[in-house]
């Protein structure tokens, strides 16, 4: 089994940009505890993290052919993006959405996700343990639809 695991924009900045909500973990640990996780439960993670949208796009577009699942964590473009939301929406790959920080216990803008209706489900405020319980959670919905 492969998943796709995808980081939108700023979460390369992870351990810089505001570690008082994100914490100080970096996107390689992330990325590195979800591939040990990943081979703990017999499945490929794809990592993969990218400030472009056309870029994420056309992984979303890959997962339709070289994945059996995507974690997505969309960053900012949770709130306003059509095009990684339909995008999602196209390919009908199993799809959890993750937020290391609570998106409704902050600004406003953020408590609105367009990605969240085209995904299976939304782990949000788990810090970066959200990862992993995404996998948990996908996992189970991929072995239990066979």
């Amino acid at each position: 089994m492969k998943l796709f695991l995808l980081h939108g924009p700023n979460l390369n900045l992870l351990s810089i940009r505001e570690p008082e909500v994100y914490g100080s973990i970096t996107l390689d640990e992330i990325n590195q505890h979800m591939l040990h996780v990943g081979i703990q439960h017999d499945v490929e993670i794809i990592p993969f993290q990218t400030n472009h949208e056309g870029e994420m796009i056309e992984m979303i577009h890959h997962a339709h052919e070289e994945a059996d699942g995507i974690i997505i964590n969309p960053g900012a473009w949770t709130h306003y993006n059509y095009a990684i939301r339909d995008a999602l929406a196209s390919i009908n790959t199993p799809t959890v959405e993750v937020h290391i920080s609570n998106i409704y216990q902050r600004e406003s803008f953020r408590h609105q996700s367009v990605i969240a209706p085209v995904v299976i489900g939304q782990i949000s405020g788990m810090g970066w343990y959200g990862y992993e319980l995404a996998l948990l959670a996908l996992l189970h919905h991929l072995r239990t639809q066979r």
